[in-house]
């Protein structure tokens, strides 16, 4: 695919890899979460690390550069009033106020159509710090 700067929305590709990791956390519970980045020199969006269903929030939002954008997808489960168990999938745009302003627009350009791709996500978190993130968010939003 040719790239020649303008628009870096309609540069920017999505690895078969990251569809099909999606896959395994909604269908398999393989994974507990997955934190996707874009690789500016192949232009496209590659996956960066999984975590194992084992793995808590913590681990997932440890996960995460401090001065770097990136998506995620968490599998949040709960229990509702009802004691059912679910699971919802979120979609967390991570993108911190330190973060390069290049970053920050690649990544805000390319997220709609990254998104698009992964068919199943019940809610998306923009986040710009960690507090805007945290457990009690998700939990508030999945219920």
């Amino acid at each position: 695919m040719a790239f020649r700067g303008g628009n870096a929305s309609s540069g920017m590709g999505v690895a078969d890899h990251c569809r099909n990791t999606f896959l395994e956390l909604q269908r398999k519970k393989a994974f507990r979460y997955v934190i996707f980045k874009i690789d500016e020199k192949k232009k496209e969006v590659v996956v960066e690390k999984t975590g194992g269903p084992a793995e808590s929030y913590d681990d997932f939002t440890a996960s995460l550069p401090e001065n770097d954008c990136r998506y995620a997808i968490y599998d949040f489960d709960f229990v509702t009033s009802d004691n059912c168990q679910k699971s919802k999938i979120f979609f967390i745009a991570w993108s911190p106020s330190v973060s390069r302003i290049r970053a920050k627009m690649l990544y805000a350009t390319s997220k709609d159509r990254f998104r698009r791709e992964l068919e199943g996500i019940h809610y998306e978190i923009q986040a710009t710090d960690p507090t805007e993130m945290e457990l009690e968010v998700l939990q508030e939003r999945a219920h």
